[in-house]
């Protein structure tokens, strides 16, 4: 059985072009997220309630809604974009190397190739009235790597990326779905907290 047999994704682009009626435009979408509830990770709460919709708008991410097809509720979302990416070739076997000539420029002088690649800028799940139960983290990341699929299909590419918390369990968890480690970075998060990301990648 497919995942989307249990799940409906919904770009909210569909919501943003109905403009501003109130039943189905960007007010209803509005009024959809500030349901939503992420209290493991208040980063991709914070994202989806003040950056989805405006990054949507901008062409800097798309974000999508996973709802449950029994009951139509909000169960999760996920943000893809397009995104610039160094990999440093000391970080890759050479086997990943060597697909990734045929996409990206290599700096000989660096060692390190440069591409487009897509993206998986946000993936979390709603724990508004235990709504997370309704959906693994496998699933969502299913529905993502579809979504992502459909896009090389029509544009090419061939490079997936992420970054996530530097937690056991986490990287284990991307791991276990066929990313590999390749750097780190520095960032902070909304309450302004620095923090090490781990980048991940996985070749389409």
């Amino acid at each position: 059985m497919s995942v989307r047999d249990n799940y409906t994704m919904i770009n909210i682009r569909e919501y943003l072009a109905l403009g501003t009626d109130e039943e189905v435009g960007e007010p209803a979408l509005v009024r959809l997220l500030s349901d939503f509830s992420c209290p493991k990770n208040p980063d991709v709460e914070y994202f989806l309630k003040k950056n989805a919709i405006e990054f949507t708008k901008k062409n800097q991410s798309v974000t999508y809604l996973v709802f449950s097809n029994d009951e139509s509720e909000l169960i999760g979302y996920f943000s893809i974009a397009l995104k610039p990416l160094t990999v440093r070739g000391e970080t890759v076997s050479n086997t990943v190397k060597r697909k990734l000539l045929r996409i990206s420029e290599l700096d000989e002088k660096s060692q390190t190739y440069t591409m487009s690649a897509y993206l998986i800028a946000q993936l979390g799940k709603n724990f508004t009235e235990g709504r997370n139960n309704k959906i693994t983290g496998g699933e969502m990341l299913e529905m993502a790597w579809s979504v992502i699929e459909e896009m090389q299909y029509m544009g090419g590419g061939m490079v997936v990326f992420l970054e996530a918390n530097n937690d056991m369990k986490l990287l284990k968890y991307y791991n276990d779905n066929r990313f590999s480690q390749f750097d780190t970075r520095q960032t902070t998060s909304k309450d302004q907290e620095p923090h090490e990301l781990v980048q991940l990648l996985r070749l389409l």
